[in-house]
């Protein structure tokens, strides 16, 4: 699933090719997403795009009379075509524009979203987020209040929306392992201290991820809309058995919440 640095690669990508250009036709080829595509969409029609920016890991997409909120789901892109370009399986919302460009979003697995969020209004799935990482809102002071009445799982705490959006999977591993925090450990148990290193740590990680996204912009022009994603250096992700960076420990992999977690089992307590 792509996670918010790929999230806001993708935002800053289509930024320059859809803002201020007029939409001229909105297809919908298959309504039924992970909900189904409203038809109050088709009103873009003729209007001007505003900014897209990115909320979590929704997409926002403002006009004059409302917000298109996008999610990529499990295994969707965006990309941006010329408009004449033949449709691919699973192009499922296609936006053309006056200038022959044409925006669409393939989906093969349909968990993606496309929604209408009317003009002073807020949707619900949006409404209930917690404050962006890297945003003034959140750090470690606010991170070890959030924590205080959680008794579960810090890894299970820090990837809830509510507390924080955006932190997923693995940035929650690489974020834990440099503050030394064991993903078992009961949230309400980290310290003041360690929290703060805890939202450094993810607004570090983040932080990286999203510059090291920044070089594959040119790409989503190119025909298959692939914007080639950073090359991650991980830590303790997806490295389960091999000898951890700082003390040659074999890392290891449990299961919480449904999601493997990777952790070196002696540098972090």
């Amino acid at each position: 699933m792509p996670e918010l640095p790929e999230v806001e690669t993708t935002t800053r990508g289509l930024a320059p090719h859809i803002t201020g250009q007029t939409i001229i036709a909105v297809n919908i080829h298959q309504p039924k997403l992970r909900w189904p595509i409203p038809n109050e969409i088709k009103q873009l029609e003729g209007q001007i795009s505003g900014e897209i920016q990115r909320r979590a890991k929704y997409m926002l997409w403002h006009f004059e009379a409302g917000t298109v909120v996008m999610h990529l789901g499990m295994s969707g892109a965006m990309r941006v075509v010329d408009a004449d370009t033949p449709l691919k399986k699973h192009d499922h919302f296609e936006v053309i524009f006056n200038n022959g460009k044409a925006l669409r979003l393939n989906d093969p697995r349909r968990f993606g979203a496309v929604l209408w969020q009317a003009k002073g209004q807020t949707l619900d799935i949006i409404d209930s987020l917690g404050p962006e990482p890297l945003s003034e809102d959140f750090d470690g002071d606010y991170l070890h209040q959030k924590l205080s009445k959680r008794k579960g799982a810090i890894k299970n705490a820090i990837m809830t929306n509510a507390v924080v959006v955006g932190v997923g999977n693995i940035y929650a591993s690489e974020s834990l392992f440099l503050s030394g925090i064991h993903p078992k450990r009961a949230a309400n148990r980290v310290s003041l201290k360690r929290c703060r290193l805890l939202a450094y740590n993810i607004q570090q990680v983040l932080t990286k991820a999203i510059e090291q996204g920044g070089t594959t912009l040119k790409d989503f022009t190119q025909a298959d809309g692939s914007p080639g994603y950073f090359a991650q250096e991980l830590n303790v992700y997806g490295r389960e058995n091999q000898p951890c960076n700082q003390c040659q420990t074999p890392i290891k992999n449990i299961v919480l919440g449904q999601r493997s977690s990777f952790y070196c089992p002696k540098c972090q307590r």
